[in-house]
């Protein structure tokens, strides 16, 4: 965002920040350090940090068990069971935010929008500014903020190996107008740089049986266990069938094959 950040009004900004906070004088209250609670449960520090930070929900199954080694009577169970509808995120929705963050690879196909991880600041608030029924401009700065929070994925020194294949029509998609379509693109090009980041374009007029697969995302856990993310307008999904992991990572593998590369003489970066 070339903006300045805007805050929403009041004290509780977000309720995930409050069960953070909570969650924060909790563990203090009992001796723990963010390290050696993340060590006691078996999951890693920055998972912490990120609940007290509010940029992850805290699930109800850790706040119960956080409830019992901090002798809590509740209180995190509670105040999870009651955060608003406002502040939940679809179940599979959540839980592939919280997959997206600890996957070693990221495989990503989109037929019609630039990937969350690939959005300016720009794009993304005219995206939000589209939604039915309307944000209002606090909570798209807000959904703005904890968008570009995201993409620090594809920048950390020791990133995933992340692809995406987009098929042409998501770069002539003039969304936010010719400005902003002008500054995704050049962004784009400047991401396909990145450590161990693949960017490729399927073109319009050479289309296989793939492309008319929706968008989908395959990921590889830590756990070398692969999932399929899709969306549609009725909701989401998380899918860890084998057999259906196996169908489109063998799809992707075909519509990479049909991709070109960044820099490709037919691919759409200029002209639109």
């Amino acid at each position: 965002m070339s903006s300045p950040k805007r805050r929403r009004s009041g004290r509780n900004a977000s309720t995930r920040k409050l069960v953070g906070a909570l969650l924060a004088l909790h563990r203090t209250a009992a001796g723990y350090t963010q390290q050696s609670l993340a060590e006691h449960f078996v999951i890693s520090e920055d998972h912490i940090a990120s609940i007290e930070q509010g940029r992850r929900s805290l699930k109800m199954d850790l706040a119960v068990q956080l409830d019992e080694l901090f002798r809590t009577g509740g209180t995190l169970e509670t105040a999870v069971a009651n955060m608003p509808d406002v502040d939940l995120l679809p179940r599979f929705a959540e839980e592939y935010l919280d997959q997206e963050q600890e996957a070693i690879v990221i495989e990503w196909y989109e037929t019609m929008l630039v990937p969350g991880l690939l959005q300016t600041k720009a794009y993304a608030r005219a995206l939000f500014r589209g939604r039915i029924p309307p944000f209002d401009e606090n909570k798209i700065e807000e959904l703005v903020t904890q968008r570009m929070a995201r993409q620090n994925i594809i920048r950390r020194e020791q990133p995933p190996i992340v692809s995406f294949v987009l098929l042409e029509a998501v770069l002539r998609n003039r969304l936010g107008g010719g400005g902003v379509q002008a500054e995704q693109l050049r962004h784009l090009r400047e991401c396909a740089d990145l450590p161990g980041l693949s960017l490729q374009v399927l073109p319009l007029n050479d289309m296989s049986n793939p492309a008319f697969t929706g968008p989908f995302i395959v990921l590889e856990t830590p756990e070398h266990q692969r999932l399929i993310y899709m969306e549609t307008h009725r909701g989401s999904h998380l899918i860890a069938d084998p057999d259906s992991v196996a169908i489109l990572a063998h799809k992707y593998a075909m519509l990479r094959a049909d991709a070109l590369n960044v820099g490709a003489p037919s691919a759409c970066w200029t002209g639109c």
